[in-house]
């Protein structure tokens, strides 16, 4: 109801996960870099971690979008609350395979033949689990067995483990000790400062169609918004998204830091802890690889992003993902 007042085609801050409003800072694009490259790779495990609201499905859904156009067969998980059995029949029902009514054996080897198929046709196989803090232990001792799938060379399935950081503290587990030492790259997201607070606000309300952003959400605004939502991007969403509901009502062309007060007061968000921190775990000739990784990724989305707008084809943005093989 308030796009047109504020000159936007679409909502700037709904709290799905859009990779059209991905907005990378150094530790995303290093962590969306540090997943392709571990997948491109055959690196086996790779494990991504982020406070609640960091953007951790928005970046997953980003890379799932390059896994497409990259042609990677992949399965992903979104409901990582499920039995053994039932987490076998899911991913490989995701796979496109008939394994209704067959039993655990049967599943494990349709499983094993389609891995073993697509790597004999050149392609890559990856299973994304999203909310994987969620995994009992005994699904991700089967993670962990699927993955004795591999050549003398390299891994046949890629597995990508997407969670909050109660995911390293199961981890880090007597019992998981085997898997914990298969993991070959980890990476961590973490809150926004104030300056990619200002940038988030300012691309998301760019990408909806408004040209002028500083109008609506002034310096001190953002300040407040940046406050009050301790830099958690899925929190920055809420506060603005209402903010704009408020200042629609009120008819105010541009946002008071008092306005996103009230936003607080109403949704209780004056107390909000503080996230964890961590950074990934690359260093040497792969942090140097992934930094080229990451500008290529970010154009590459990008171009994802522009081709869809204008209706065209996607044969050139695959043709840019060859193009920077030795680096991706």
């Amino acid at each position: 109801m308030y796009k047109s007042f504020y000159r936007l085609q679409k909502n700037p801050f709904e709290i799905t996960p859009d990779p059209s409003f991905l907005f990378a800072t150094k530790v995303h694009n290093e962590a969306l870099a540090t997943l392709y490259y571990g997948v491109r790779r055959h690196k086996g495990f790779v494990v991504l971690t982020g406070e609640v609201g960091t953007g951790k499905t928005v970046l997953t859904r980003g890379l799932l979008q390059l896994f497409k156009v990259s042609h990677i067969n992949y399965a992903y998980i979104f409901n990582s609350r499920l039995s053994a059995m039932e987490f076998l029949q899911y991913v490989a029902g995701d796979f496109r395979l008939n394994v209704a009514g067959k039993s655990k054996g049967e599943i494990l080897l349709a499983l094993s033949s389609f891995v073993v198929s697509s790597f004999q046709k050149g392609l890559t196989t990856v299973l994304v689990v999203d909310e994987a803090h969620h995994l009992s232990l005994d699904v991700l001792e089967e993670i962990r067995l699927l993955t004795n799938l591999e050549t003398a060379q390299e891994k046949l399935l890629q597995i990508v483990l997407v969670g909050q950081p109660e995911l390293d503290e199961k981890l880090d587990s007597q019992e998981l000790r085997q898997l914990k030492q298969r993991i070959a790259l980890r990476s961590h997201l973490t809150a926004l400062d104030l300056e990619e607070t200002c940038g988030y606000i300012r691309k998301r309300l760019q990408v909806a169609g408004n040209s002028n952003p500083d109008v609506i959400f002034p310096m001190e605004t953002v300040l407040e918004v940046h406050r009050i939502s301790g830099g958690i991007p899925r929190v920055i969403n809420t506060i603005c998204e209402n903010a704009l509901i408020h200042g629609y009502a009120r008819q105010l062309p541009q946002l008071s830091p008092e306005v996103v007060e009230q936003v607080a007061y109403d949704f209780r968000l004056n107390i909000v802890s503080s996230p964890r921190f961590a950074e990934s775990e690359v260093s040497g000739r792969g942090a140097t690889e992934l930094q080229q990784a990451a500008k290529t990724l970010l154009d590459v989305l990008g171009s994802i992003r522009r081709a869809r707008s204008n209706g065209e084809e996607l044969r050139g943005v695959i043709g840019g993902i060859s193009k920077h093989e030795p680096y991706i």
